[in-house]
């Protein structure tokens, strides 16, 4: 498994970290993905024998809210 983690700005509650896990969770081969309120931030976990692009995560997250995840 291949972890990453984002900053994302604009999150503000538990509305907020639903939508942003499970739109990254609809993404294809992202087997979890956790936002953590308090540090701002996702963590993503994907098969390493795939690519999950940044810009994949960048649009599943932006598209559910206006959030802005650094890269």
């Amino acid at each position: 498994m291949i972890k990453k983690i984002f900053k994302v700005k604009g999150m503000k509650c538990q509305h907020c970290k639903t939508n942003i896990e499970t739109a990254v969770k609809k993404l294809e081969y992202v087997s979890n993905a956790e936002v953590d309120l308090e540090k701002g931030s996702l963590t993503i976990e994907y098969d390493e024998s795939v690519i999950v692009s940044n810009k994949q995560i960048k649009e599943a997250v932006e598209g559910v809210g206006r959030f802005e995840i650094i890269l």
